[in-house]
């Protein structure tokens, strides 16, 4: 080869070297340019630039409807005067048929052992098909195992019912706030993953009008019908999944550059954004993660820096059991035991839950107004202060106007959890989550929540039951103690995240910033770690 020869090519690789060392530096310009402007972007300029992105957040986020509604749904059997006497068992000292206690037990918690194991097979489904295929998949399993339980004769039967329904579950709670938290823009994040919790008082809604229009019945469709009602879901949900746009973050985990940007340009209005820009900010933030982990496994999410952000996760979603939500779980059962009528019991149930759907209204003002840390810790604590109300009320007097009281602390309990703690929460988990481990985290989170929830829920039933404690109110002792526990564990590890972009996130949780000073530390835009 001649000197000459020799010198054009290596003319030509210092000219590609540069051209690439161009384009990467442009695409770092793009990169910090669409997260300038996400920071700069109201709540209302980003609905009118991304209103499909809010449409389909809603969409994925209303499959929680499904548990929300089976979950309420067995609390309120458990106080329903035709499912008593069909599967119960008569007590002649208060002339009354109850559920037994271990069976009361096993209706709850079956569907939450199905939803644990339901987070873990769609874990690897969702890391390598992405989440609208798998909740496509759990969708078709909701509309199957809802047989069993409608044709169900027996308590066994109905247990695994319950057990095969939480499967499903599973998908839909692992893949929701993962699929939501990832297509709104930051000024929309808190609005569109606290949907969640509106999706939970809409089921609880529509089994408290049910039961209550069915409890007067004396027959075996007082219970059927709402079992029936399972079935509204799954298929249009199924029918509007198979146009929902993959989401554009795990699309870019996966490489898939060009569908990537065809998602965002389905997810926002096209003359309002600038489709490369957001593209380069997704790439620059994978590009930070994957330094460290190229193909996510659950054990990543227990190495390095991804193991503080678990932890958060697990001890957020556990929190919600520990902190008043079991009272709004079997708030009809809890008002009973209170000493109220089953007829009053039922629209106090129906009157909480609407009242729960208005709080997650406020919810989304309140986030916008103030940090997710601020309301964690101000919501529990204000829930600690109620319990614990609850609690000496109880010892203090049995009177009427002591069940009464009672009774109200019951509905204010459920109206804080779901103003502060409920919808906050699922904010805080999408938004602790690494964006390359985000589908096995929220998995894995929700994971702790089923394995907090389980003996609790067993705990639960045993304080409220004739046949088991019979505690009534005095389970605020309990509940206030627990949640006295998650207001402490917040205080000191929970971090303020609003405001913050992932690759922030990221920025922050690699230089292991203690939890009480994100919010003051700054993070250049240039910053890579």
């Amino acid at each position: 080869m001649t000197a000459n020869a020799v010198y054009e090519d290596t003319k030509a690789d210092l000219h590609q070297v540069e051209n690439t060392e161009t384009t990467k530096l442009e695409m770092e310009r793009e990169a910090m340019e669409a997260e300038a402007k996400e920071h700069s972007m109201g709540m209302l300029e980003a609905v009118r630039t991304y209103p499909m992105a809010c449409f389909w957040a809603f969409v994925m986020s209303f499959t929680i409807v499904m548990e929300s509604f089976d979950m309420f749904l067995i609390g309120n059997f458990v106080a329903l005067p035709s499912f008593k006497e069909e599967f119960g068992v008569y007590l002649e000292a208060s002339n009354e048929w109850v559920i037994p206690t271990k069976w009361q037990s096993a209706l709850t918690m079956a569907g939450q052992i199905g939803a644990l194991l339901g987070i873990f097979i769609c874990g690897p489904i969702s890391n390598r098909w992405g989440y609208r295929i798998s909740t496509m998949v759990g969708l078709v399993l909701m509309n199957a195992t809802i047989f069993i339980s409608f044709f169900g004769k027996s308590l066994a039967v109905l247990v695994v019912g319950q057990l095969l329904e939480g499967v499903p579950w599973g998908f839909f709670i692992a893949n929701s706030p993962a699929y939501a938290s990832e297509v709104a823009p930051l000024a929309l994040r808190s609005v569109c993953t606290a949907y969640l919790q509106m999706c939970w008082a809409i089921g609880s809604i529509i089994v408290g009008a049910s039961t209550y229009a069915l409890n007067q019945r004396t027959d075996e469709w007082a219970y059927r019908i709402p079992f029936a009602l399972q079935w509204l879901f799954p298929t249009p949900l199924l029918i509007l999944l198979i146009f929902m746009p993959e989401s554009p973050w795990w699309l870019v985990r996966k490489g898939r550059l060009d569908q990537a940007r065809r998602s965002i340009e389905r997810l926002g209005r096209k003359s309002a954004q600038n489709t490369d820009d957001t593209l380069a900010m997704m790439v620059r933030t994978v590009e930070i993660e994957t330094q460290t982990t190229a193909e996510p496994t659950y054990l990543d999410l227990f190495r390095g820096i991804d193991k503080r952000r678990t932890a958060i996760i697990c001890l957020v979603y556990a929190g919600q059991n520990l902190a008043g939500n079991l009272i709004a779980n079997q708030a009809v059962f809890f008002f009973e035991q209170a000493g109220m009528s089953t007829d009053f019991s039922f629209q106090l149930g129906l009157i909480t839950s609407c009242l729960q759907m208005f709080a997650v209204g406020c919810s989304w003002l309140l986030s916008s107004w103030f940090g997710r840390r601020t309301i964690y810790l101000y919501g529990t604590f204000v829930n600690t202060v109620f319990l614990f109300a609850l609690g000496i009320i109880a010892t203090a007097s049995s009177s009427s106007k002591a069940q009464f009281a009672q009774a109200c602390l019951g509905v204010i309990i459920s109206f804080t959890f779901a103003l502060t703690l409920g919808p906050i929460s699922y904010t805080i988990i999408a938004e602790t989550s690494s964006v390359h481990l985000r589908a096995l985290s929220t998995g894995v989170g929700r994971a702790a929540y089923y394995i907090v929830e389980i003996p609790c829920i067993y705990l639960a039933s045993q304080m409220l039951n004739p046949t088991g404690w019979n505690l009534a109110g005095k389970c605020g002792y309990v509940w206030g103690g627990t949640a006295t526990l998650c207001l402490a564990l917040a205080y000191f590890g929970l971090p303020e995240m609003r405001n913050r972009s992932y690759r922030e996130l990221d920025v922050l949780f690699h230089r292991k910033v203690s939890a009480r000073k994100f919010a003051s530390t700054v993070v250049d835009p240039q910053d890579m770690d």
